[in-house]
């Protein structure tokens, strides 16, 4: 079993930064990949970033200029930085984390969530 513990989140106000950690622990042998999702109220669940065990990296249209997703490996943290928020970036914020097993079985994990609110 993994547990994911993120953090960062909050209320600032437009135009404002803010900066979410998710730190994985437990049963795990590697991370293929770790990444950030958001999910507002009455939409479904999209992808904002992600990094994987390379250092690749991929970004939703809507943050690119604006987010730094990074990584340390060391401590199995994921970190986004996010800059220039707009109220529509107001979500709740989950950490999305892919491990491999000895055996190479790959398993998938969700953080709690960490509620990002950004006003006018």
């Amino acid at each position: 079993q993994v547990q994911l513990v993120e953090s960062g989140g909050g209320l600032v106000q437009a135009g404002g930064s803010l900066r979410l950690s998710c730190a994985a622990s437990g049963n795990i042998f590697s991370i293929v990949s770790m990444g950030w999702h958001r999910q507002a109220p009455g939409k479904q669940r999209e992808l904002v970033a992600r990094i994987t065990s390379g250092g690749g990296t991929n970004y939703a249209d809507f943050v690119k200029g604006r987010a730094t997703i990074s990584r340390d490996n060391a401590k199995n943290t994921v970190y986004l930085q996010m800059n220039g928020l707009k109220p529509e970036d107001t979500a709740v914020y989950y950490c999305r984390t892919v491990v491999s097993t000895t055996t190479a079985v790959t398993y998938l994990y969700w953080g709690q969530g960490t509620q990002v609110t950004v006003s006018s």
